[in-house]
């Protein structure tokens, strides 16, 4: 892919006392690499596939010496910050929906880096969440957020990411949840016949196994098998393409039923957390289902939850449409730890 830039500050003037920084952002599918060359200033982006490569490290190596960064004029990184769709409890890392795996220490010494963070990219995101302008997120439903109080987060790609940021009297602390792993609660009959069709699958079915690209396939299985009708072999690309289009009935009533789901674990993380500054919607999916999203169920659903019906409609829920909003996060989750050293 062409370098691209994020952001261009207001002054180019002023650089980083230890040179450019690596920032990136590791999903199941892609692993996306930048550079941030000046404070706010992240340039030279490229998205790279997982499987094309054995090794987190093999990707970044590459990274390093594509003509991306050779045209950004960087030499001599020493510092870099890794957002990544898995828990970081320590310094071994083993990614849940990719066959990566690696020591954070072993990978700083090879990369010949001073400072390697690595982090959940939820956690990352989260940490971007304050930074977003009026043009980068886009409202579905009503509500007003109200200002220092929670927020919440949730995002379906290849996984489910949950997090969230509680603010403080020294500003705000990102959440390390791996919420995506609670165990689905379905809240129709359409949605237990699809959660009993999954048991035969798996003996325990999360919001993730739902709520993702397989989740997507799963329900398209479940819905047709339900329906007794015929399936074909669909990746979830192709299931939305269908459903957008309006082409395939049994295509439109699984993205309806993924959004409605989603609206139900959302409205969960907003009572859990108290988010009454908002819960925000990121991930590969959503925001590729453009207008289909805001006029689904996922909003009423949202709110239904009896007696606190009120208080979630009061709570906004935002897409976002950032392009590379974790970059941001990690960017700043980086320079906290710098400025620790």
């Amino acid at each position: 892919m062409t370098a691209q830039s994020v952001q261009t500050p207001p002054s180019l003037t002023t650089v980083f006392p230890g040179g450019p920084r690596l920032l990136a952002d590791i999903g199941g599918t892609n692993a996306r690499f930048a550079l941030e060359t000046a404070p706010g200033r992240i340039e030279a982006i490229e998205v790279l596939a997982c499987a094309a490569y054995p090794t987190l490290a093999a990707a970044l190596v590459a990274y390093l010496a594509s003509p991306v960064v050779a045209e950004a004029g960087v030499t001599g990184i020493r510092n870099g910050a890794i957002a990544i769709a898995n828990p970081v409890t320590g310094d071994m890392v083993r990614m849940t929906n990719h066959h990566w795996a690696f020591s954070i220490e072993a990978l700083r010494r090879e990369v010949n880096f001073d400072t390697l963070v690595v982090v959940n990219d939820f956690t990352a995101l989260a940490s971007s969440l304050p930074q977003l302008s009026a043009t980068q997120k886009h409202q579905v439903g009503g509500g007003v957020g109200v200002p220092g109080t929670p927020l919440g987060l949730i995002g379906a790609g290849t996984g489910l990411g949950v997090s969230g940021l509680i603010p403080g009297k020294d500003g705000w602390t990102a959440l390390l949840s791996e919420g995506g792993h609670v165990t689905f609660s379905p809240a129709n009959p359409t949605e237990l016949a699809i959660l009993q069709f999954a048991w035969k699958e798996f003996e325990h079915v999360s919001a993730e196994r739902l709520m993702s690209g397989a989740g997507i396939e799963l329900i398209y299985r479940a819905l047709a098998d339900i329906g007794d009708l015929p399936a074909e072999k669909l990746s979830a690309a192709e299931i939305s393409r269908r459903a957008l289009s309006g082409e395939c009935a049994l295509c439109d009533e699984v993205i309806e039923a993924f959004c409605c789901m989603l609206g139900t674990i959302a409205g969960n993380i907003a009572v859990t957390l108290g988010a009454q500054g908002g819960i925000y919607i990121g991930g590969g999916i959503v925001p590729k289902l453009g207008e289909r999203f805001d006029r689904s169920g996922f909003r009423a659903r949202f709110e239904a939850k009896g007696r606190f019906d009120k208080y979630l409609a009061a709570v906004p829920t935002w897409v976002i449409t950032a392009e590379y909003p974790a970059f941001v996060g990690v960017s700043a989750i980086l320079s906290d730890r710098l400025a620790a050293v």
